[in-house]
């Protein structure tokens, strides 16, 4: 009897341990789906699967959840931008492309944080006009970690390595911001509900 006991609490044990994987294997499939649309999927799936449970299969709340992990990413690079203006590590042209990209970047997390309102006040009747306001700012936020990396072009130095990877990070998880915002424009109405 004590055989059987354990025979079935191991089961038990197993058949929940396999409902807890079904469970996570449907939030990744979620993210992965999700993901497909974006230039930098790995980024992507790690950057947003805790959304999973959420998002499932809407294409707004993917891009919602995209923007507020770029700005997440953009003002940790910023406060970075701002120790090593304040450490005064850079000097002579990295020093003045340090300030230009701390501006760039100041810029970006605007231009995200009006993407984000707009993604929290999605509405049929301006659906079109906030997907066009989305895609500028948006843009606007990638050229500008974009230009914040030209200003070091061709230099060298760890700080400026360093600093060259995290600006290239934040322009991937935009670029990835960019496309679950252009799925939910291709998606179109149908992927809303009107408050």
């Amino acid at each position: 009897m004590a055989y059987l006991q354990s025979c079935m609490t191991f089961m038990f044990v197993a058949w929940l341990t396999s409902l807890g994987q079904f469970a996570h294997g449907k939030r990744v499939t979620y993210v992965q789906e999700a993901c497909s649309v974006t230039r930098y999927p790995a980024i992507c799936v790690h950057s947003l699967a805790s959304f999973s449970s959420v998002a499932k299969r809407s294409p707004s709340k993917w891009a919602r959840a995209g923007v507020s992990v770029t700005i997440g990413e953009v003002k940790c690079v910023a406060q970075d931008l701002n120790k090593l203006k304040k450490n005064r590590v850079m000097r002579g042209r990295n020093r003045i492309a340090l300030l230009d990209c701390i501006e760039c970047f100041q810029d970006a997390i605007d231009e995200l944080h009006k993407s984000l309102g707009v993604l929290r006040r999605l509405s049929r009747s301006t659906f079109d006009d906030q997907m066009s306001d989305l895609n500028t700012w948006i843009s606007a936020a990638l050229t500008n970690e974009d230009t914040c990396l030209d200003g070091f072009e061709d230099q060298k130095g760890s700080q400026v390595k360093l600093l060259q990877n995290q600006v290239l990070n934040a322009s991937y998880i935009t670029s990835n911001a960019l496309a679950l915002v252009n799925k939910l424009a291709s998606t179109g109405l149908g992927s809303i509900s009107d408050p």
